[in-house]
Formats: C-alpha cells, sequence, structure tokens
C-alpha cells in the first residue's frame, strides 16, 4: 500500500512538473509570436558602426575621442543615411535628409559632443545624457552656464546620437570610460577651477559611478559637486530579466527580440526604439553603484564625497523615486547633499485619477528627524491654487520653511514627466514656443485629437509632458550650486 501511494505521488508530481513545462513553453510560444509580429526592423536597428568608441579602442584622450566620432559621423551618412528605403523617406524619419526630423537641417547637430570653452573660465561642467538620448537633453542648462562664464563639455555617450542599433552591443564599461576622458580634459582646460559634473537619467548615474570611483583613484579629477537630473540610481530587478529576451531571440535568430521597443524614429536627437541591452546595462550600472557604496562604506571614504543636488518627480514611472532615497541619500553621511522632489498638480482634473497618491510618502520624509540630507519638495500652495511653493527642511533640523516659488501650474498639466525635467518652456524642439532656430519638427506642443491607431506616433508618446515648468527654479538652484550667476 506505502509503495502504491509512493509511485501515485512521485507520477502526480512528474505530471505537474510536466504541466508547468509545458505550460511556460506554451506561454513563451505566445510571447515570443507576439513580439515578433511588431514592425519589421529598418537599416538603422541592425547596422553596424564600428568606428564606436568602445573600451578596445585605441583613444589616448579625449581629442582623440572626438576624431573617432568624426568618422563615426562619416559611416552612419555612408551605411545608414544613404541607403534608406524609398519607401522609408517620408517626412517624419529622422535618417531621410530633408525630412522634418532631419538632425542636420538645425545650424548645429546636437547628437554630436559639443565643447564650449572659456580663456578664463569660473567652472568646467560637464553634461552627461540619458540612455538612448544625446548630448541635446542638457544644451539649454550647458548654454546658460557657459554665458555666465563656465567652460562646458557635452559629452556624447557611446551608443549614442547616431542609429538606435548602437544601443544593442554597448556595455556600461564603454560609457564610463568616455566620462573618464572627458572628465580628464575638462581639468585641463578649466584652469584649476571647480569642476561640476550634471547628469540627466543614466547620465546622472554616469557622474555618480565616476565620483564613487574618484575615491580610490587619485588619477581621476575629482568633481566639486554634482546635479543629478531624473537619475537613474535604482531600476526594477525585473530588468536583469530582459536581457534573457534579447538572449533567446539570437538564439532562434529572431532579431526583434533584442528590441523593447520598435518606433517610428521621428525625434532628431532621441531614439525612439528602444534595445533590451539598453535596459539591461542601466541595470548593471546601477548595481555596480551598488557595489561601489557599500566598498567605500566599509572603507570609511563616503563622507568624501562632495556636494550633490538632485532632482526628480515624485511619479517618475523611468525610474524610481523611492530607490533614489533608499539607494543613494539615506545612505550619505550629512555633507551639504539635497534632494528635490516634486509633488503632482493637485488643482489639476486629471489628479483625481492618480493610481497612487504620493503625499503621504512626501510627508513621511518631510517630518523624518533623522534625514541626514536636506529635503525640498515643489507642491501647490493649498488646494485651491495653481500658484507653486517650496517646503525646504535642512538636514538635522525639524523646521519646514516654506517659501513662493513664484510659478504656477499651467493648465492642462499634472505632473511631470521622467523627461521633462532638463528642458525650459522655451526648448525649440520640446518646448511649448515654435522657435526660429528649430527649422524642423516641434514636439512640445503637439495635441492631436481623433481616432485612435491611426498615426505614425504612439498616443502615449504624445500625452508624455516634454518640458518643465519648473526650469527656472531647477536653472536657478544649479547656478546657486555651482557659484555662478
Amino acid at each position: 500500500m506505502k509503495y502504491f501511494l509512493f509511485a501515485t505521488a512521485r507520477k502526480t508530481i512528474k505530471a505537474i512538473i510536466y504541466l508547468m513545462i509545458g505550460g511556460l513553453l506554451v506561454l513563451l510560444t505566445v510571447f515570443v509570436i507576439y513580439l515578433e509580429k511588431r514592425p519589421d526592423l529598418n537599416i538603422w536597428h541592425t547596422v553596424e558602426l564600428d568606428e564606436e568608441f568602445t573600451t578596445k579602442s585605441q583613444v589616448a584622450d579625449f581629442r582623440q575621442y572626438l576624431e573617432l566620432e568624426e568618422k563615426l559621423f562619416q559611416q552612419l551618412e555612408e551605411r545608414v543615411y544613404a541607403r534608406v528605403a524609398p519607401e522609408d523617406r517620408h517626412g517624419l524619419n529622422r535618417f531621410n535628409h530633408g525630412s522634418m526630423s532631419d538632425p542636420t537641417r538645425w545650424s548645429q547637430n546636437w547628437n554630436r559632443t559639443f565643447e564650449l570653452t572659456r580663456e578664463s573660465p569660473k567652472a568646467g561642467v560637464l553634461l552627461l545624457h540619458g540612455m538612448s538620448d544625446s548630448p541635446y537633453s542638457l544644451r539649454s542648462i550647458g548654454l546658460s552656464l557657459h554665458e555666465a562664464g563656465a567652460t562646458v563639455i557635452g559629452l556624447r555617450i557611446p551608443g549614442h546620437g547616431t542609429a538606435p542599433s548602437g544601443l544593442v552591443e554597448v556595455y556600461w564599461q564603454d560609457m564610463a570610460e568616455a566620462v573618464k576622458l572627458a572628465m580628464k580634459h575638462l581639468q585641463k582646460t578649466s584652469n584649476g577651477q571647480p569642476l561640476y559634473i550634471i547628469g540627466y537619467s543614466n547620465g546622472s548615474a554616469l557622474a555618480l559611478h565616476y565620483t564613487l570611483s574618484t575615491l580610490d583613484d587619485p588619477q581621476l579629477p575629482k568633481p566639486d559637486g554634482l546635479v543629478l537630473v531624473s537619475p537613474a540610481i535604482g531600476v526594477t530587478p525585473l530588468a536583469v530579466l530582459a536581457i534573457w529576451q534579447a538572449r533567446l531571440g539570437h538564439l532562434l535568430g529572431l532579431d526583434k527580440l533584442a528590441w523593447n521597443a520598435i518606433e517610428v524614429e521621428y525625434d532628431p536627437y532621441k531614439y525612439n526604439s528602444f534595445a533590451v541591452n539598453a535596459g539591461d546595462q542601466v541595470y548593471r550600472l546601477t548595481s555596480e553603484i551598488q557595489n561601489l557604496i557599500k566598498k567605500n562604506i566599509a572603507a570609511g571614504r563616503l563622507q568624501q564625497l562632495p556636494p550633490m543636488l538632485a532632482f526628480q518627480s515624485v511619479v517618475d514611472t523611468t525610474v524610481s523615486p523611492s530607490a533614489l532615497v533608499t539607494g543613494l541619500f539615506e545612505k550619505l553621511p550629512a555633507s551639504g547633499h539635497e534632494l528635490v522632489f516634486f509633488d503632482i498638480n493637485r488643482i489639476n482634473e486629471a489628479a483625481r485619477y492618480f493610481n497612487n497618491d504620493p503625499k503621504p510618502y512626501l510627508d513621511r520624509m518631510l517630518y523624518d528627524k533623522e534625514l541626514s540630507y536636506t529635503l525640498t519638495i515643489v507642491a501647490n500652495e493649498n488646494g485651491a491654487s495653481r500658484e507653486a511653493h517650496f517646503l525646504r527642511k535642512e538636514a538635522g533640523t525639524n523646521v519646514v520653511d516654506t517659501a513662493p516659488l513664484g510659478i504656477a501650474w499651467p493648465h492642462g498639466i499634472h505632473s511631470l514627466a521622467h523627461v521633462s525635467l532638463p528642458f525650459p518652456e522655451s526648448d525649440p524642439l520640446y518646448g511649448v514656443n515654435n522657435s526660429d532656430e528649430n527649422p524642423g519638427i516641434h514636439l512640445g506642443n503637439v495635441a492631436l485629437q481623433g481616432e485612435r491607431g491611426v498615426l505614425r506616433v504612439s498616443a502615449a508618446a504624445i500625452l508624455r509632458l516634454r518640458w518643465n515648468p519648473f526650469y527656472p527654479f531647477i536653472e536657478q538652484r544649479i547656478f546657486d550650486f555651482v557659484g555662478l550667476e
């Protein structure tokens, strides 16, 4: 009897295991079929540009990096622009010369590294853009800082500014090495003046990684301060699984599986298609940052970090606002650091439809007596006003100060977005005004209504806020931080 029961149980367990494996295979098959039904890949998704900088490139300094970049853009012209199929030569393709999205229509192609020098600079500033973006992302603050007396480098990070295929094979180590070259050059051209790094999204992660690396490498120029805008300090743990999608595609010979999104490339200064590898590299970089933080805590060096000033929307869905707190600011010793959170617009009609109200989370932080950093929250002055004010609690105090911001939430905007923080309302591409500086497409004031499924561009992309009504506040805070007027 016992043997019969044991044999029955074993068969039942085996049957359950087989059913689970079969179910997983069915789900996997459906998943693959779904991904394969997406739009076909184009030449800009598959082209190999082998003049891109990597850790294996024979590049010794920043000037050689720029020389290699020149070859890279020549290669882009020959292997992509010159080979676009006739059916893809429409007005919304950035790789179609003369289209509304063609970046070469502009007087300067902001996909490339730019350097704004001063003979007698007051500071040196390195700008690091986000994943899938370009140096255009931080162009506005860069131009303002240069006008105020700073030498500024807007670095084109490897894999960016050319074709989306650049993110299929790039590694975070390639990006980190480029940052080192740029910082060494910035130190040489800044005449001993203070050095700062301003990072946006993944550029913030690169800035933080570089700065942590300087704590045990005296050969690297140490920045005097970091500004982090929509910083990618933490991403979902599920991101580690994403790379298996690309590996499965490689195994099955299905190239589409290397992509999370395959979109029309209508933005002249940002990839709309997103490679799986890009998300994986953000995950690996942020994981390495956590390793470096633990290492420097153990070595007692974390107090040597320079002051940090971070800005983030509390409803950022691209990166984790809570990870910025738990993964970075809560681990920092008191040393002049500040975190600025932007709350939602609470009198906007859309506020009642929010999934989760961030107010309880912000209140807990604001009245936490143990914060080792200064916390600033930008919010509505009251429940009946679009006017904004900021609530500020200095590190080590229990006092919350308030002051008017002098800026009101615009009608129709319920929150900031991850992509909106570094762009002013007047931005020629993402702002609300048509600017003569932009000879092509304008993406900040698009408001299209009609039938779904008839546009080349997704509704989700159109709905996302591209500019920041509070940009003047951010710019002033950055100027104060770097000591410029």
